[in-house]
């Protein structure tokens, strides 16, 4: 990956593997904009963007995801709380044809015009072609995801492994469904991390040593 060139990095990491942490650490260390699902699905909610409403931007503008990010008030420094108050790792639900359409334009516009950290949504997928595009995959032994889950969500260990297992199944469908390969294939990335032993901090060093 060229630092000096736009690029993107995308990270689809298991719940309570602590990937989207990682994800907002290395932004932080690359002093690039970290999006996620959050932030997304709120524009997605708060804005109604649409996939006409994309195309209506993208006729106005070359740069249709900056002058977006202008006329919503987004800045460099982009915090998903400000849109929505989502645990770290809350479970998701799936997304119809036409939102995906839309998070795919949101995805490819953020990767056009700026270098950034994508946490989920099938980044890997919709970027795959992008030139300068880094893949990495947050992995965890269950055991940790576990307590993990729990400490954050304040549940049960059962609750946790209940959430765990619908999650995980929710994830795979969505990556079948749209992207038509599995959230666990390892060809499907760069680097896979698996966080066993790690600390958060840890395994950004290991991204910023691999990217260079």
């Amino acid at each position: 990956m060229n630092r000096n060139e736009k690029f993107v990095i995308t990270i689809n990491r298991e719940l309570g593997s602590g990937g989207r942490t990682v994800g907002r650490m290395l932004a932080e260390k690359l002093d690039v904009p970290f999006y996620d699902k959050a932030l997304i699905k709120a524009l997605e909610d708060k804005y109604k963007l649409s996939v006409e409403e994309i195309e209506r931007l993208k006729g106005q503008s070359n740069s249709w995801w900056a002058n977006f990010k202008r006329v919503v008030g987004l800045g460099h420094s982009v915090n998903p709380n400000n849109f929505v108050n989502q645990d770290d790792d809350e479970p998701e639900t799936l997304t119809t044809d036409m939102i995906f359409k839309a998070e795919k334009e949101i995805l490819l516009g953020m990767a056009h015009d700026e270098s950034c950290v994508i946490a989920g949504r099938s980044g890997f997928f919709v970027l795959k072609s992008h030139p300068n595009h880094v893949s990495i995959l947050i992995q965890a032994p269950m055991e940790s995801r576990i307590k993990r889950v729990m400490r954050r969500q304040n549940k049960t260990e059962e609750e946790a492994k209940k959430s765990i297992k619908e999650v995980d199944k929710m994830r795979e469908e969505y990556v079948k469904n749209y992207a038509h390969t599995s959230r666990y294939d390892t060809r499907n990335y760069d680097l896979v991390i698996n966080m066993d032993g790690k600390t958060e901090a840890e395994a950004v060093d290991l991204i910023l040593k691999y990217i260079g």
